[in-house]
């Protein structure tokens, strides 16, 4: 009989696996470890790691109990080489299969490197497309052909179509493809939000926390607020809470902001889905339950199966078809460092600091948190691109390359030229006033637009469309905002400029 090895990585904790597809128990062996490597390729936030080393214990327990052999190995085994080839390498040399299954890797840069690997072993390794998500890069890619324009809106119609997800017939659900408009809310003064039940840490947990805080303390975030789930199960339970509790307002709020409130009424779940504790079409099809069965509106659900359906299956496919290139991308040349409140959340602009106090204590945030405060500020204060992504996949649960940096290059920085974003999300503090109580109790006047007692986001703003008006000024879109600027007196402008230098140097 063949004995084959197969790899599963953190984040493919799913028993739907294409690599576990036709397992055989009595002969195969499956190799899972922990690796230096994975841990510290960017120094990931503690609660990270933990998430991941503690869902793929248990993941490991899991398939153990189904009768599967697991050779598991541990980030302190002394014989650990490190890095995930190495323990291949090693995996192989102990049990001899015959042949070596991988599911595809979810980054660029370990695929390539699995890739690099397969030529040296002297058995045959078959790599094996990851299914668990609606498409696979070959989809997008033949989808991309001949476009002039890669954006996200007409792909997301093509997979609805594809998925039959919210259609009537060969139409839209309630005859339209996109409720964007109707989910710009404010978060109303008096509006109670939802109870939020996270996981206590178990055993296995509190084990994996020990271990992170004796090999990681210096790297960012605590531990204290860990509450994520690390089962399948747990997972499920926090789905269904979601879609229970949160999904009926999920529409009308989730640009809203709340100081203070992390939560709101999102999902939470893309780190479950992001190692594979949930699958997409699981998640999607329990949303379109609950609007079907009335209990969830239309704008609501479409939102949220927008966020899946749409964004991650497209980003995903972007990252496969523009890499390894579009990691280099810099259109606007920004060369600015990661400023020091960054890691310590120490600002008197409260957006930020609450923001990135935040996610140092919860490795969360929500999107619009992401994208129109840090990611605003970052692209405003023309910081250098690849600091900003490396960031962001450090401080993250749910940061994995092929999401974070088309989001981040993309949306956030528009540092790919416009691949992805029709025009730079750039905002002065108008938006984040709109849409959250940030500005009430913050120590700067978002009224106000130049000067000492500014809002800062208000005089970076036009100095971002000063600078880069030589690259920008063409953008269809901006033409309006450049009419604007260019009505202004010559003394106005220059104070724009003079007010961000001050405060872009006092940042340093």
């Amino acid at each position: 009989m063949t004995k084959t090895l197969r790899l599963v990585l953190g984040d493919q904790l799913s028993s739907s696996l294409a690599g576990l597809a036709d397992l055989d128990r009595e002969q195969d062996v499956i190799l899972m470890a922990e690796v230096m490597a994975e841990c510290t390729y960017v120094r990931h936030h503690k609660q990270k790691i933990v998430l991941i080393l503690s869902a793929m214990r248990h993941f490991a327990e899991s398939l153990r109990g189904s009768g599967a052999t697991v050779d598991y190995v541990t980030l302190d085994d002394k014989a650990n080489s490190g890095d995930m080839p190495g323990e291949l390498r090693r995996a192989v040399e102990r049990h001899q299969p015959d042949s070596l299954v991988i599911t595809c890797c979810g980054e660029y840069r370990l695929q390539e490197a699995l890739e690099a690997l397969a030529q040296e072993l002297d058995c045959p390794v078959e790599f094996r497309d990851d299914d668990r998500f609606f498409t696979q890069a070959a989809d997008f890619a033949a989808w991309a052909q001949g476009r002039k324009q890669l954006r996200m809106e007409y792909w997301y119609r093509e997979l609805r179509k594809r998925s039959g997800l919210l259609m009537e017939g060969d139409k839209p659900a309630g005859d339209r493809w996109n409720f964007d408009q109707e989910n710009r809310k404010s978060l109303p003064k008096t509006l109670t939000l939802p109870e939020r039940a996270g996981f206590p840490p178990d055993e296995t947990t509190k084990a994996v926390m020990a271990l992170v805080e004796t090999h990681f303390a210096d790297h960012f975030g605590g531990l204290e607020a860990f509450d994520w789930a690390v089962t399948t199960a747990d997972a499920e339970r926090a789905l269904e809470a979601f879609i229970e509790d949160c999904l009926p307002q999920f529409g009308d709020y989730q640009d809203a902001m709340r100081a203070g409130e992390a939560k709101l009424f999102h999902g939470l779940i893309s780190p479950y889905l992001n190692i594979g504790l949930l699958e997409p079409r699981q998640v999607c099809d329990a949303a379109e339950t609950a609007w079907r069965e009335g209990k969830a509106p239309l704008n609501a659900v479409e939102g949220f199966i927008r966020q899946i359906l749409g964004w991650r299956e497209y980003v995903r496919g972007l990252y496969w078809h523009c890499m390894p290139d579009y990691a280099e991308g810099n259109a606007l040349e920004a060369t600015r460092p990661l400023p020091a409140f960054f890691w310590t959340a120490e600002t008197e602009m409260a957006c930020l600091a609450d923001v990135i106090g935040q996610t140092r204590d919860r490795a969360y945030a929500h999107h619009i948190q992401r994208l129109m405060v840090t990611g605003t500020f970052a692209l405003l204060a023309g910081l250098d691109p690849k600091a900003v992504n490396e960031w962001y996949m450090i401080v993250y649960a749910d940061a994995f390359e092929w999401v974070e940096l088309p989001n981040v290059q993309g949306m956030a920085l528009f540092a790919d030229g416009g691949i992805m974003a029709s025009k730079p999300y750039a905002a002065s503090g108008k938006y984040i006033d709109r849409m959250s109580d940030y500005c009430k109790g913050c120590r700067y006047d978002v009224k106000q637009t130049s000067g000492d007692a500014a809002c800062p986001f208000n005089y970076l703003y036009w100095d971002f469309l000063q600078r880069n008006e030589g690259t920008l000024r063409g953008n269809p879109r901006l033409g309006r905002i450049y009419h604007t600027l260019g009505r202004m007196e010559a003394d106005k402008r220059a104070g724009f400029t003079r007010d961000a230098a001050a405060f872009l140097d006092s940042m340093e």
